[in-house]
């Protein structure tokens, strides 16, 4: 990777990161902290409120991506922070649970996942952007865990309103991020020719590929949601752990993911076995909810299943979102990840209140059956996806004047053009190809010139 990919990918990440420690640190406390809160001994209520997030997520994920597309990421960025740092300070002020709830449906208003993706792919080649997004999500991880270690002390410290301020202060210290240390969005952006269309979201709506990422997402992050609805009541009821002593388990747990998570990334990106790590990460998973319904009434054999758990979500979490940028056109890549984080951040809402419907009605195990369900239909609907081929970047000079926008339409008309950037002000339009099904003839043919 380049300075500038490192760069990218590493104050990228620290974004990230500062927001999603925000949402992860109510989870290790949350369920507990409920039970002494105005209907907060309600599981259904706990699990909309861990699920409110997801559900204004859901919502505004796609016009969020849409505008990052069209006025710019970092603009976009700065207006969801702005936003996310609002709900913490109401869920801050809460005295009962509806107004958290109120407060986490504020929090997922400020849908910026869609942006910070979409600019990770402008700032990185294609052949290092699996690895830009493993630095993403493993900051989330990274974060979960810390998240994990440390939300029992602070909550014993500076209680739930106190965690809730510090997230949207937290939220607030994200922006200076996006503009001091993030680099400087691509000039292309700024390009005519590549302003957001209708039939782009119809699109993007109608890629099978895409749609099976999208279902993927759904499903891991349903998972992830619904059994910390769970584990946190597990690990005391079964394990004999105080809420206290959690981050003595999450932490080696999470820890112990990364390293276990990033061999099979790379052995893949370097094998062409890709598909490989992707089915082979969500049998894992498959194998996960098994054991979660059959062994886990002992404090080690939760902490196994823990394990397993990280290490899959954090390899699907690497690939999903690169995959989608890889497979998305360029000009439409906000509004791709756009659609794809409505899934997962509906997949948080839905995971939350079936976790907690169903934690409610009919106990804990009907929570594992549940994710069991959900990732064998998933493994069904991955098995036929394509893996995206190996493209490249290629510049061709212009001769003469010309209109961007119908010369972009005629150049993505080409076999083996995935996507075409026109520079008229330089002289020059930039082509995404298939190599080995690309046809530089017809494209010289085109343009009038050699390349």
């Amino acid at each position: 990777m380049s300075a500038l990919e490192i760069r990218a990918s590493l104050s990228l990440a620290s974004l990230f990161a500062l927001r999603m420690l925000g949402l992860f640190l109510i989870l290790p406390v949350f369920a507990v902290h409920a039970q002494h809160m105005k209907g907060g001994a309600n599981h259904l209520l706990v699990g909309i409120a861990l699920g409110a997030y997801g559900l204004t997520q859901g919502i505004l994920q796609i016009p969020f991506g849409m505008a990052a597309d069209r006025y710019g990421r970092k603009r976009t960025i700065a207006v969801g922070l702005v936003l996310f740092a609002i709900g913490s300070f109401v869920a801050a002020a809460a005295t009962d649970v509806y107004l958290v709830i109120l407060g986490r449906a504020i929090q997922g208003a400020g849908a910026i996942a869609a942006a910070v993706m979409a600019l990770a792919a402008d700032l990185t080649r294609e052949r290092h952007r699996t690895k830009a997004m493993a630095a993403i999500g493993s900051s989330i991880g990274l974060t979960f865990a810390f998240s994990l270690a440390a939300a029992p002390a602070l909550y014993r410290v500076i209680g739930m309103s106190g965690i809730f301020a510090l997230t949207g202060v937290l939220a607030l210290a994200a922006i200076w991020v996006t503009y001091a240390l993030v680099p400087p969005e691509p000039s292309e952006h700024l390009d005519h020719s590549r302003r957001v269309e209708p039939a782009t979201l119809g699109d993007v709506l109608r890629n099978r590929d895409l749609l099976r990422l999208n279902f993927g997402i759904f499903a891991l992050h349903s998972m992830q949601m619904a059994i910390f609805v769970v584990i946190p009541l597990s690990l005391v009821n079964h394990a004999g752990t105080p809420v206290g002593e959690h981050w003595k388990i999450y932490l080696p747990v999470v820890l112990g993911s990364f390293v276990l998570m990033l061999p099979p990334i790379f052995w893949g990106e370097r094998r062409g076995k890709a598909k490989m790590v992707f089915i082979g990460s969500i049998i894992l998973m498959l194998l996960v909810q098994a054991a979660s319904i059959l062994w886990r009434h002992s404090l080690t054999n939760l902490t196994l299943i823990l394990l397993g758990f990280f290490v899959a979500f954090n390899v699907l979490e690497a690939m999903l979102p690169s995959l989608v940028t890889r497979i998305a056109p360029v000009s439409a890549r906000g509004t791709a990840i756009g659609v794809y984080n409505t899934t997962q951040a509906l997949g948080l809402f839905a995971g939350g209140a079936i976790g907690g419907a169903l934690m409610q009605n009919y106990g804990e195990i009907s929570v594992f059956v549940f994710g069991l369900t959900l990732v064998a239909l998933w493994l069904l609907i991955a098995v036929p996806m394509r893996m995206p081929g190996q493209v490249s970047s290629r510049t061709f000079d212009l001769h003469g004047a010309v209109d961007p926008v119908a010369l972009r339409d005629e150049l993505l008309r080409l076999r083996g053009v995935r996507d075409a950037v026109v520079f008229p002000e330089r002289g020059v339009a930039t082509l995404t190809i298939y190599a080995d099904k690309f046809d530089e003839q017809a494209v010289l043919k085109l343009l009038g010139g050699e390349a």
